[in-house]
């Protein structure tokens, strides 16, 4: 019986948080779908087209991973997959009481549906991708919270916003 699981989020951008994530969902599941937010209503700094690109090239040494937009509900993404396993990270207590009240929903929509928390890693448990975008807005360093290719397609993005 495989695994299949899937890690839901925004991603934008995606962090080493992530990363951490996906790493340790990987020794659970067999196979994991990475499914980015379409219709987010954070202001994003990349495009979804842009997130996905990017998480594939951060997770290129992992052919088990796939890496794909959704948008509408999650269960609904997960019943055309054959996914039985979300994954969702936790930085702080904090993140607890949403993440239960998706949990209850999605078991009420579908029963099935199994949600494994993943607590960050210590030197993780501050990093979110919102504060990533304020640090790096106003030139600090987030060299250590993204992955290289991350702070790469930053760095880029901001010196085209800065050109127009």
């Amino acid at each position: 019986d495989v695994r299949n699981a899937v890690y839901p989020g925004s991603f934008d951008p995606f962090t080493n948080g992530h990363l951490d994530i996906v790493e340790r969902a990987l020794k659970i599941a067999d196979s994991l779908h990475i499914a980015v937010l379409k219709n987010t209503s954070k202001k994003a700094l990349f495009t979804p087209d842009e997130r996905v690109e990017i998480i594939r090239e951060v997770l290129h040494k992992y052919p088990q991973v796939k890496v794909e937009t959704f948008e509408g509900l999650l269960v609904d993404f997960c019943r055309t997959r054959q996914i039985r396993i979300v994954i969702r990270g936790l930085r702080a207590v904090s993140d607890f009481d949403y993440e239960h009240a998706i949990f209850l929903m999605n078991r009420k929509l579908l029963p099935d549906l199994e949600t494994m928390f993943l607590m960050a890693a210590s030197d993780n448990s501050f990093i979110s991708s919102t504060i990533v975008k304020e640090v790096a807005h106003f030139g600090g360093n987030i060299a250590d919270q993204v992955p290289a290719i991350v702070l790469d397609r930053m760095q880029k993005k901001r010196a085209h916003i800065n050109a127009e």
